[in-house]
């Protein structure tokens, strides 16, 4: 009857298994109900992987019962009612026992999916999402061992990339084999193997042939195009069934997928890697020409007009009392040469500190707020922490990151107020700029083409892997000069954040119209690691405030 429902056969033998009549029979053998139950749930683990719906099975079990009735009666007359209740009881214990086996089988495979989504998720290398999808794989299949190929570059070769025993990743020892156009078509299906009758060539690894039965090998492929194989040992003859190859091969051409994304990210990331390295090879190319022009000005340009003033002195020196007329004009020419000295002078702090070499990254900052004060008269809180930490090949760009926020605040913002830390901690250098000035719009400022010198400033933090945000409030402070319009939306926002800003300024912090915050990762140049290690110092903090 079961043959006429059209089932296959290891389908049939795995129902007849769980029927009543095989029950008895081991009852009849001296075994407990407890194995026969066993049984049931072995053999509904294997209907579930068959793919046999939980509805035809109970079909099946109701079909058997139905055409057992009239033999029970007929062989024991007086026991139908016993046998009955025998039967329901049975049937309830088995029924409940393929719920489980079912559910085992999903779960199994929830589990297996799960688990390969999380290794794409967690893997950081190629090696480690194939390695790790490889032990999840051969745990889903029960396997003793498995191995993870990929064809080369060229396609001539399988490359031995996963290796696993157990379901315990194990090293990776070098092994490949030789591929042909033969060889590629028959492992680009799904094939079951024999070790001792295995096609030359099928069994990647040649030392299974001693150790294992038989072996599964399951293409990892995307439709016609073929990447690699995996294959899976067994102790003993075992062939999968249908559920399990459809999982396996769904989970290879999945593996496939996140393999090449895998690739992307580390090739995006290489490339990352370089186009930093290159930004550090241009910041620092960029300083090396700034002190090779303050050269050239302090040698050329700055000792010629010394001597032009020299001699001019000395000219002046030498004309009679009556010439006060040619006096007057060579004290002109005098002074206008003083200002170009100066000039030049200032120049040369600018391109090429003197005291960042001299006396360190702190003076240096320190510097830069004394002139911020002598620009722009404001009270100007600074605060350092670790800039011992900073290495050496990042202090000019430090300096030069504060240099841009002063000369922005001492231009454009109109502040009375200013507070600027400088940190370094953690591998991370940490610059926050707050003002209460007149505020700007940030979209604006950066649509517009070297706005307040921002957009540079972002863009050489972003090239150096850090990150830079502004925020901004237009104050709205009495002036002669029409204030632009604002959006109702944007205005609303601003009013807010003033509201904010006020509520600080009660509480003694400053009323601020902006605030720039950067954050640059440091490292150690030479270091082995790549990372930068923060000193044990206790940290050097510094308060200075000044009307």
């Amino acid at each position: 009857r079961l043959e006429m429902l059209q089932l296959e056969p290891r389908q049939v033998r795995a129902l007849s298994a769980i029927t009543a009549g095989a029950a008895s029979r081991m009852l009849l053998a001296g075994k407990p109900l407890a194995s026969f139950l066993e049984e049931v749930e072995y053999q509904g683990r294997r209907l579930a992987k068959l793919n046999l719906p939980p509805n035809v099975v109970v079909a099946a079990l109701q079909e058997y019962d139905r055409l057992l009735a009239p033999l029970l009666k007929k062989a024991a007359p007086g026991e139908q009612s016993n046998f009955r209740w025998v039967r329901e009881q049975l049937h309830f214990c088995v029924i409940l026992t393929l719920n489980n086996a079912y559910y085992q089988v999903r779960e199994l495979e929830t589990r297996a999916f799960y688990e390969l989504s999380r290794c794409e998720l967690e893997a950081v290398t190629l090696d480690e999402l194939l390695q790790g999808s490889l032990a999840t794989l051969v745990r889903f299949a029960n396997a003793s061992a498995g191995h993870l190929f990929l064809l080369n570059d060229a396609g001539t070769a399988w490359v031995l990339r996963a290796s696993t025993a157990n379901g315990i990743p194990a090293a990776v020892r070098p092994l490949s084999a030789p591929n042909t156009p033969a060889l590629r078509r028959r492992l680009g299906s799904p094939k079951y193997f024999r070790t001792a009758a295995a096609p030359a060539g099928t069994m990647l690894d040649g030392s299974w042939a001693g150790r294992f039965a038989c072996f599964w090998s399951i293409p990892i492929a995307s439709g016609p195009r073929i990447a690699g194989v995996v294959q899976f040992a067994f102790p003993r003859e075992y062939e999968w069934l249908p559920r399990e190859l459809e999982l396996l091969t769904g989970a290879a051409e999945r593996c496939l997928r996140a393999a090449e994304k895998a690739r992307l990210v580390d090739d995006l990331a290489a490339h990352k890697v370089r186009i930093q390295q290159l930004a550090e090879r241009m910041l620092q190319v960029e300083e090396a020409e700034r002190r090779r022009i303050s050269r050239e000005l302090h040698d050329e340009a700055g000792q010629s007009l010394l001597c032009v003033r020299l001699q001019l002195e000395m000219l002046e020196a030498s004309l009679p009392e009556e010439q006060a007329q040619a006096k007057a004009k060579l004290n002109e020419i005098r002074d206008v040469t003083e200002h170009a000295i100066l000039e030049i002078r200032r120049l040369l702090a600018a391109l090429s500190p003197a005291v960042l070499e001299q006396i360190g990254l702190a003076a240096a900052v320190r510097q830069l707020v004394s002139k911020l004060r002598q620009l722009h008269p404001c009270r100007v809180r600074l605060h350092l922490s670790r800039l011992q930490n900073v290495p050496k090949q990042f202090e000019s760009i430090v300096y030069r990151l504060v240099q841009e926020c002063c000369n922005n605040i001492a231009k454009h913002s109109g502040a009375s107020n200013v507070n600027i830390s400088v940190s370094a901690s953690d591998g991370l250098l940490s610059l926050e700029v707050e003002d209460d000035g007149v505020g700007f719009d940030v979209e604006e400022a950066f649509a517009r083409r070297g706005g307040y010198g921002l957009a540079g400033l972002r863009e050489r933090v972003a090239v150096l892997g850090g990150s830079c945000s502004i925020e901004s409030v237009v104050n709205r402070r009495p002036t002669n000069n029409a204030t632009p319009a604002v959006p109702q939306a944007r205005a609303a926002r601003q009013i807010r954040l003033t509201r904010d800003h006020a509520e600080a300024s009660e509480s003694g912090r400053v009323r601020r119209g902006t605030i720039l915050r950067i954050q640059l990762p440091l490292h150690q140049a030479g270091a082995g690691s790549g990372r930068f290690v923060p000193a044990t110092t206790e940290p050097v903090r510094e308060q200075r405030a000044a009307e």
